[in-house]
């Protein structure tokens, strides 16, 4: 079959590989209808992580079950799913308490496993034809048949429920005022969510004409932070500080420049844009190594940021990878019943053969590439 094959920084290829076969009895397997490539994958097409030649890329993946292990009870050949991006095995003390990303069971040494991406386990991507699927009783979410919705099912792997739990994580209550540092797709999928949860003001931060304009289209208010400090901007729009503020850059930030990397700027934005007592959410990504950090301290992981004001304004924070099963069955159901469609997010739909193309424009962001969805095996 045809996968996305990673060949070293800045260069994937489509390479044929073997099919996945049937492992463990509670295992399925996909035909893969619907990839997405995530900003997440980036971190590894660029070489900011340990990944090696040879992973096979892809977290978000749905597809139709071809396939099931003598152990799956809940699924049958023909059935419509989505896959978390985290692979739980539903049985581990984290599990039991909905803390699914963080599963101690399916990656030893590891608190948490995912498809195709680095250090999360052995566990290959969906940027495929055909995707094993361990723990699918556990694992999967099923669809209506058919093709309806299959951009916004798709989101449902990772970034509509991350952008959610973003929100989630800074203690977000109907009528409150957030910021959104970042307006990359779970950015995006954070402001839409403000938006549907009933918050008062969205301010969404970012510099990149297309996504400030994205961000204004859902009726939130956008803030470039290269004309001027956007902690400033947020406080004068506003009145004052906001509630809540989420962090959906991660550790690759820039500087007002746009161009210098400057791991703890959003971090610190976060802290100074936000009330006393108010909250903080930071899903976007931080690594516990970073070969390509511009200094020694950021490439272990340890990050400067202001612990004293932090203190002093007792603000609440909350980090760490979406646990996606506490959210995608209501998301599903917000999107079949028409009260959601984050598909609006998506610019391109690509077969996989594309999909090395793909990858550099949206690594450069470049001729409109904000978020990719690959079919492995052609149009629906």
């Amino acid at each position: 079959m045809k996968a996305v094959h990673y060949e070293g920084p800045f260069k994937v290829s489509v390479k044929e590989v073997e099919m996945p076969t049937i492992q463990h009895p509670d295992d399925a397997i996909i035909k893969v209808t619907t990839a997405a490539i995530c900003g997440s994958d980036l971190h590894m097409y660029q070489g900011r992580t340990a990944a090696k030649a040879g992973l096979v890329f892809g977290h978000e993946n749905m597809g139709v079950i071809i396939e099931t292990g003598p152990g799956v009870m809940l699924l049958e050949k023909g059935d419509r799913i989505v896959l978390p991006f985290n692979v739980a095995d539903g049985r581990c003390r984290n599990c039991e308490e909905g803390k699914t990303a963080f599963c101690i069971g399916v990656n030893p040494g590891f608190a948490g496993g995912a498809y195709g991406y680095v250090a999360m386990g052995p566990y290959q991507g969906g940027q495929a034809q055909y995707l094993r699927v361990p723990y699918a009783d556990f694992n999967a979410l099923k669809l209506p048949k058919g093709t309806e919705h299959e951009a916004d099912f798709a989101l449902l792997a990772d970034i509509f429920p991350t952008g959610w739990h973003g929100l989630t994580l800074a203690g977000f209550q109907p009528g409150e005022t957030v910021a959104v540092f970042g307006a990359g797709p779970v950015g995006l999928m954070a402001a839409y969510s403000g938006i549907i949860r009933g918050a008062s003001s969205v301010y969404v931060v970012d510099t990149v004409p297309e996504r400030l304009q994205a961000a204004k289209k859902i009726g939130c208010i956008p803030v470039d932070f290269k004309k001027s400090d956007p902690v400033q901007q947020i406080i004068e729009l506003n009145g004052g500080m906001v509630d809540r503020a989420v962090d959906a850059v991660g550790y690759q930030a820039v500087d007002a420049s746009g161009s210098k990397e400057k791991p703890n700027i959003v971090l610190d934005q976060l802290i100074m844009v936000t009330r006393p007592t108010g909250g903080l959410g930071i899903p976007g990504l931080y690594v516990p190594a970073d070969p390509g950090a511009p200094d020694e301290q950021s490439k272990k992981g340890q990050i400067l940021l202001s612990f004293g004001k932090l203190f002093e304004k007792g603000l609440s924070l909350g980090t760490g990878q979406c646990n996606v099963k506490a959210y995608n069955r209501y998301l599903r159901d917000l999107i079949i019943a028409g009260k959601a469609k984050p598909s609006f997010v998506v610019s391109h739909d690509i077969n996989i053969d594309d999909a090395p193309g793909a990858y550099e424009k949206f690594d450069k962001r470049i001729e409109g590439y904000t978020k990719v969805l690959i079919h492995p095996n052609g149009p629906l």
